[in-house]
């Protein structure tokens, strides 16, 4: 049983954070919302009062980080590192600037301290399903140590090469996705102009040379596919 720091306990890190105490690891944590503090706590992670108490007074072995953006990773790193246990290990799963990434790997090293930038695909579905896909960066024994812990929250994991290679794979992979949004999203315009149902449009699309993730999973219409946000209020 491994001891897991987890900070940053919202719509994609609770429900990982749930994923782990299912693993069977030791789960501590911090969100800055209340509500994600007890959802949290439901879940069977053990919530401390600040993230400087949950790695310090919770004896992390391992540290996550789920947060908004490169500047709230650079801030809680520089305030967590210096009360991290030796030999600890510390994984951003943020979806930050590559800059960001490589900064809070520097000042890991400073530390001491062994890091990963993870970030992961899939949504608030995969990490609740323990689905994610995750692109790590970091040294191949950070790599080594960190994996076991990935696997408890995802279903792929891959090893894209060294300090911000996984935010590098990500801003990538979401570039391709962003691209193939447009192009369903302008698709299914241009078919309600020349009077073809959206149904119609799937149907054929779903099955012929514009298949996609953006189509199949995340269909921009209601209708189609029940379990798209277009069926759930966008949400």
């Amino acid at each position: 049983m491994t001891t897991i720091a987890f900070i940053g306990l919202g719509n994609m890190g609770g429900p990982m954070a749930a994923n782990l105490v299912k693993a069977g690891h030791a789960v501590v944590g911090y969100d800055l919302v209340a509500e994600s503090r007890e959802q949290a706590k439901a879940a069977g992670v053990g919530v401390h009062g600040g993230a400087v108490a949950a790695v310090r007074d919770g004896d992390a072995d391992i540290v996550i980080t789920m947060l908004p953006a490169g500047k709230h990773v650079r801030a809680v790193w520089a305030e967590l590192l210096p009360v991290a246990k030796p030999g600890a290990l510390f994984i951003d799963c943020s979806t930050v600037d590559v800059d960001s990434a490589r900064a809070v790997h520097d000042l890991a090293a400073k530390a001491d301290i062994a890091s990963l930038d993870a970030p992961v695909s899939g949504g608030t579905g995969g990490a609740k399903g323990a689905t994610l896909t995750f692109m790590a960066g970091g040294t191949d024994e950070a790599f080594a140590r960190g994996k076991p812990i990935l696997e408890a929250m995802g279903r792929k994991i891959v090893h894209c090469g060294g300090a911000g290679a996984g935010q590098a794979a990500k801003i990538c992979n979401n570039m391709i996705l962003g691209i193939s949004m447009i192009g369903v999203g302008e698709a299914f315009v241009l078919a309600e102009k020349l009077g073809l149902s959206h149904q119609a449009l799937f149907d054929v699309a779903s099955t012929s040379s514009g298949q996609c993730w953006s189509l199949t999973t995340y269909c921009p219409v209601p209708g189609p596919v029940p379990t798209s946000p277009a069926n759930n209020g966008y949400k």
